[in-house]
C-alpha cells in the first residue's frame, strides 16, 4: 500500500506523510529510539530493542510492498518526526478483519497535529485495506492520546489494570479501543 500527503502542522510548517521505505531503517531506528525514552507510555524501553538496522530495512520493505499493512513516516524539514502503523492481527478467517494501530511522535513535535494527521492517515489506509476494525490499546493516563483516539471516532471496550508493568510507577492501566471501519460482515 502507497501513501503520501503534505499536511500543514499547526505552526504553520509543511509535514509529509509518507510510507516508510528501506533507506529510512537508521533514521526510524533512531527516531524508535528516541522516542521510546521521552514517555514510559510506549511498549518497550531503549534498551530492550532487539531489531537492527537490517532488520528494519526488512521489515519497511515488507511493509510498503504490503496491500494490507503499512508504516507511514512524519517527515519535517529532512527529519522524521513520527511514525504510525497498521498491521494485521492474523491471516485467519476469523481475524482478518482486524488490524492493529501504533504510533510514536518525537516530543518536541506533539501538540503540532503530527499525531492526528498520522492517525487519521492509519484509519484511511485501514479502509483501503478492507479492514471492518481497527484497534490499539494505550496507557489509560495518557489523556491527550485517549482524547485524540476518542475524537477521530475510537471507543473503549475495556482496560486491563495490568498491561504495562512500568519501571517508573508500577502497574499501568491499558484503555482498549476500537474504531469499526464499517458495520457489514
Amino acid at each position: 500500500m502507497q501513501y503520501q500527503n503534505t499536511i500543514t502542522l499547526k505552526d504553520g510548517r509543511a509535514c509529509l506523510l509518507r510510507n516508510g521505505v528501506e533507506q529510512d531503517a537508521k533514521a526510524v531506528l533512531e527516531l524508535f529510539l528516541l522516542t521510546h525514552a521521552q514517555t514510559d507510555w510506549l511498549l518497550s524501553y531503549p534498551d530492550e530493542v532487539t531489531f537492527t538496522e537490517t532488520s528494519e530495512a526488512e521489515f519497511l520493505k515488507r511493509m510498503a510492498e504490503s496491500d494490507r499493512e503499512i508504516e507511514l513516516l512524519a517527515e519535517l524539514e529532512g527529519r522524521l518526526i513520527g511514525s504510525a502503523g497498521i498491521s494485521a492481527l492474523g491471516k485467519n478467517e476469523k481475524i482478518r478483519h482486524r488490524a492493529e494501530f501504533g504510533i510514536s511522535v518525537d516530543k518536541a513535535y506533539w501538540g503540532l497535529g503530527v499525531g492526528r494527521a498520522l492517525t487519521e492517515a492509519c484509519i484511511a489506509c485501514a479502509k483501503t485495506a478492507g479492514y471492518a476494525q481497527l484497534e490499539l490499546s494505550a496507557v489509560a493516563e495518557n489523556e491527550s492520546a485517549l482524547a485524540l483516539y476518542r475524537s477521530v471516532g475510537f471507543v473503549e471496550y475495556g482496560r486491563n489494570p495490568r498491561g504495562f508493568r512500568s519501571r517508573q510507577t508500577g502497574w499501568q492501566p491499558l484503555a482498549l479501543m476500537r474504531l469499526e471501519l464499517e458495520d457489514t460482515l
